[in-house]
């Protein structure tokens, strides 16, 4: 659902994404009952009964009160919704409205939100309506791997496109980068970039050899079945440091019965399958095992120049394979698949250099910490970047529950170096001669 770049800002393809924001929102929600909505306290998810409210709040504080200067629906929604305010751990201990209150809340927030697009938006009303949808958007993605992390059940999303298929075979090897001069970030231009995206500034890049594909499930058992989680060399202090605490043995969601590994997909274990990409990886690991391999992390100017160098007309590309929006033959995005396919899929996505699935089935790590560009500057939305640079690290591409009308070549992710929840993976560079 990602139309040409000039009419992401017109009012009906607004109105449109910002009612399929919604709908998959209540989607992802509809079949869980009462305990499951609010669910266990954990570091990493929020309780889902929380944050549906929360992204309704995010849209009308940005919509309906910013942009419009219009009085609060809910005396009580910045006490309750304000993520800047909230903290976590309290967020299970809120007196928060029951689901119809909620979906009340929800619902009268977004019927003001489409008559005021109705009217026609101004510029400032553009800006804040995407920003909404791309809130909800990255909400959306996490409700999906909360209910991996609880072990919920799959979610019906039915009515997406048809699925991605196929690539269940081997993609190694690796292409190789020339290396030279890059411009890192997004150009002005674009009609929606988030701050940390801004602006393009000049890198020199030396010349290097990329994956052509993540690293699948099958050679990652193979550094587990070496041992690799008790070998401190292969470690950094404070991934060694890290796998003690949560005692890691393999990744989070296997296990090893007489006829192999087992993978829990949300509610159900399956085999392993060897040729789609490990998942649930931390960065800590997906490190450990570069260097079990002899190996390392891509750079992120390293992982940008692979997925858009070189440059179409004067310009980088906007996705891996040119400028046209990501399709099921391209990119395993929005929960097509509802889970990750083989890393030999989806040929037409291939980067010019020949890397295939840089945008979507998994997030890949890049060796970077995430720090800010320089001449940073804020957006109105101050809590998106800055609170979280210099302890977390950058991933790049998408993922399958990731909606493509988010991201593009530039679009920066990031996570703490420990996450192992999100739908992540990674992709290896040679190590240089």
């Amino acid at each position: 659902m990602v139309p040409p770049d000039d009419t992401q800002t017109s009012a009906n393809v607004l109105a449109a994404w910002v009612t399929d924001a919604r709908r998959r929102t209540l989607d992802l929600i509809a079949d869980l009952n009462d305990g499951q909505l609010l669910g266990p306290p954990l570091p990493t998810v929020n309780p889902l009964l929380w944050e549906i409210g929360h992204v309704a709040w995010f849209q009308e504080k940005w919509v309906l009160r910013h942009a419009n200067r219009q009085p609060p629906l809910r005396p009580d929604a910045d006490i309750l919704y304000d993520s800047a305010a909230v903290a976590h751990d309290s967020r299970w201990s809120l007196p928060l409205p029951g689901r119809e209150q909620t979906l009340r809340y929800m619902a009268g927030v977004l019927g003001q939100v489409l008559e005021r697009l109705a009217k026609g938006p101004r510029p400032d009303e553009v800006y804040f309506t995407l920003l909404c949808v791309f809130h909800e958007d990255m909400h959306t993605e996490a409700f999906t791997y909360a209910r991996q992390t609880w072990g919920y059940p799959a979610p019906d999303l039915s009515g997406c496109d048809a699925a991605p298929v196929g690539g269940d075979s081997p993609w190694g090897g690796d292409v190789p980068v020339a290396g030279g001069p890059f411009r890192l970030g997004a150009e002005p231009g674009e009609p929606f970039v988030f701050d940390n995206e801004k602006w393009a500034h000049p890198v020199q890049l030396r010349p290097f050899a990329i994956a052509r594909a993540p690293v699948m499930q099958a050679e990652f058992a193979a550094f587990v079945g070496d041992g690799g989680y008790r070998r401190r060399e292969l470690w950094s202090a404070a991934g060694w440091s890290w796998r003690e605490r949560v005692a890691a043995e393999q990744p989070v969601y296997w296990r090893h019965e007489a006829g192999g590994w087992l993978r829990r997909d949300f509610d159900r274990w399956v085999p392993l399958e060897p040729h789609r990409p490990a998942v649930h990886v931390s960065w800590y690991e997906a490190e450990a095992y570069c260097r079990w391999a002899g190996r390392r992390l891509p750079t992120e100017a390293e992982w940008e120049a692979t997925a858009s160098w070189p440059a179409e007309g004067g310009r980088k590309r906007r996705f891996p394979w040119g400028e046209g929006g990501p399709t099921p033959d391209r990119a395993n995005l929005d929960g097509w698949a509802l889970g990750c396919v083989g890393v030999a899929a989806q040929a037409a996505g291939d980067s010019p250099c020949g890397c295939r699935q840089m945008t979507g089935n998994v997030w890949e790590w890049t060796a970077d910490d995430f720090l800010p560009y320089p001449g940073f500057q804020a957006d109105p939305y101050k809590e998106y970047s800055a609170p979280w640079f210099g302890d977390h690290k950058v991933l790049r591409g998408g993922c399958w529950a990731t909606r493509g009308r988010l991201l593009r070549n530039t679009w920066r992710n990031f996570y703490r170096p420990d996450r192992r929840d999100v739908f992540a993976g990674f992709r290896t560079c040679a190590l240089s001669s």
